[in-house]
């Protein structure tokens, strides 16, 4: 089965994340698959917009935990087709010259939330929870998060969100900013077709690709990736990225083992 469908509607490429059965959990032939698809779309002519969304009840429930404990270590994620090379993005939504929308038709998790907000618009179910969960998995928020997240929603929330790991509703969503609209979970396809149709149809392809790579530029996503990068790879493969896999998947309250007064990796910030 495809993990990544694609349609064209209306000059709209329809990316959609297909493992409804997992909750388009993230493993390493959906990113592969998801950045092929949109790469086409960016270069593809009868592509004027690009909507991402998500099979069956959730947008992206964030990583394929199958893997348990050992999910993001990385000598033992290392050579497969599922190792962290192979889930990591090298296509990423800000990278497409033409307007993409996030139809996140349910929960958004994990790399879910950071994926969707690497999306230029997001259009969320009411009852969807969004969450930057990394922090109570042992690990770090990606793609970039670190600089786009404030700039979204402001400093004080982005904090909230990045340091608590906790979950909001689309509602809740909406009103920070860091989702354009919550609609009725029904709607949510339709209103942000209608939105990218809106975009593909009136607005100038050059003038949306010249306004989208200012806009991008602006975040400061270079030099943020650059820190940002290193510092996942660290906190990855250390015992608290098992421990917070394994307490999650056990359902019981995370016993950490580093201190942030004697663990704390002050020379990858030199």
């Amino acid at each position: 089965m495809d993990e990544v469908l694609v349609d064209v509607v209306d000059r709209v490429a329809i990316i959609t994340l297909n493992r409804p059965d997992a909750l388009n959990a993230w493993n390493g032939p959906l990113c592969q698959q998801l950045d092929a698809a949109l790469t086409w779309a960016a270069e593809a002519d009868e592509v004027g917009a690009v909507v991402i969304t998500g099979a069956g009840r959730a947008f992206c429930a964030g990583a394929d935990l199958s893997g348990g404990g050992d999910t993001f270590t990385d000598a033992s994620a290392r050579g497969g087709d599922d190792d962290i090379e192979a889930r990591t993005p090298s296509v990423l939504p800000w990278d497409v010259p033409k307007p993409v929308l996030a139809a996140m038709n349910g929960h958004a998790v994990g790399v879910g939330a950071t994926y969707a907000l690497a999306c230029d618009v997001r259009i969320a179910s009411e009852s969807a929870k969004i969450a930057f969960v990394f922090a109570r998995r042992g690990m770090l928020s990606e793609l970039g998060s670190h600089a786009v997240l404030p700039r979204v929603v402001g400093f004080s929330h982005a904090a909230d969100l990045l340091m608590s790991g906790r979950p909001v509703t689309g509602v809740e969503a909406a009103g920070m900013g860091l989702v354009s609209q919550a609609v009725a979970p029904e709607d949510v396809l339709s209103v942000t077709m209608a939105k990218a149709k809106e975009m593909a149809t009136l607005s100038a392809p050059v003038s949306m690709a010249i306004s989208k790579r200012l806009l991008w530029d602006s975040m400061g996503l270079e030099e943020m990736r650059r820190r940002e990068e290193p510092l996942f790879d660290w906190v990855a493969a250390q015992p608290d990225s098992i421990e917070g896999v394994e307490s999650f998947l056990e359902k019981r309250d995370p016993d950490w083992k580093l201190s942030a007064v004697d663990d704390f990796p002050e020379d990858l910030f030199a």
